[in-house]
């Protein structure tokens, strides 16, 4: 039932989390020129909670939404962002309660940095480069997720590619961000003098010999190595 995730949960200590069941928001992130990548931030309205700090779009979650689907939802209510142009890439739990409460944190991206449209809930949004994100007053429970979800920057050369056709298709699907579970989040891109480290395409994600062991311990320390599959997902 739309609106029936409007109010507050209450911990047995009385703390009052927002969303009757949990609430989500969506960190869409998009391509610089160079290489680089923004993000979109929403400067909440002084009357909301926290209000005049800057978090992402998103709210309470409805009964019968999944986090995705809450997330995408508010970022077209309150930034104008058509669902059509984000394309989901990960799922982060970023805050918890002992009610049962929980905040889920949608990673995504969009192509380029959208137009955007303010409801009655934001005094502003803005696309704002990945680095400088944490120089503004941050909503605290965004500014103490921040940190794990902020993707580092990696290059892909596209002439490590021998084959023609994986280049194509790698090159298709950059710029873009990747979640590399324990390693984080990686916004990858095809720029030569871009930002970021090296980013090399493996074929094994777990080395089958000693020699690829040996091999893939020499370009951990150098580089990014992730597979096709991961880059393609």
């Amino acid at each position: 039932m739309r609106g029936d995730g409007d109010g507050w949960s209450k911990d047995p200590s009385g703390v009052r989390h927002w969303g009757r069941f949990g609430a989500a928001g969506l960190l869409l992130r998009a391509p610089l020129p160079g290489g680089g990548s923004a993000v979109l931030l929403q400067h909440r309205a002084l009357w909301s909670h926290q209000g005049g700090t800057w978090a992402l779009p998103g709210g309470a979650r409805d009964s019968h939404e999944t986090p995705v689907h809450a997330a995408v939802r508010e970022a077209w209510e309150e930034a104008g962002i058509n669902p059509s142009d984000v394309r989901v890439r990960s799922e982060r739990i970023t805050a918890s309660a002992a009610s049962g409460w929980t905040y889920t944190t949608i990673v995504a991206d969009a192509v380029m940095t959208l137009p955007t449209s303010r409801n009655k809930e934001s005094t502003a949004l803005a696309w704002v480069p990945e680095a400088e994100v944490d120089e503004h007053p941050l909503h605290p429970g965004f500014a103490l997720a921040w940190p794990a979800l902020r993707a580092a920057p990696a290059r892909v050369c596209l002439d490590d590619l021998p084959d023609s056709d994986d280049a194509r298709q790698v090159a298709a699907a950059l710029p873009r961000t990747v979640d590399l579970a324990d390693q984080g989040f990686y916004w990858l891109h095809a720029e030569p003098d871009g930002p970021g480290t090296h980013a090399r395409i493996v074929d094994n994600a777990i080395p089958d010999s000693a020699a690829e062991r040996s091999e893939a311990e020499h370009l951990a320390n150098a580089v990014l190595a992730l597979t096709r599959g991961q880059l393609l997902a």
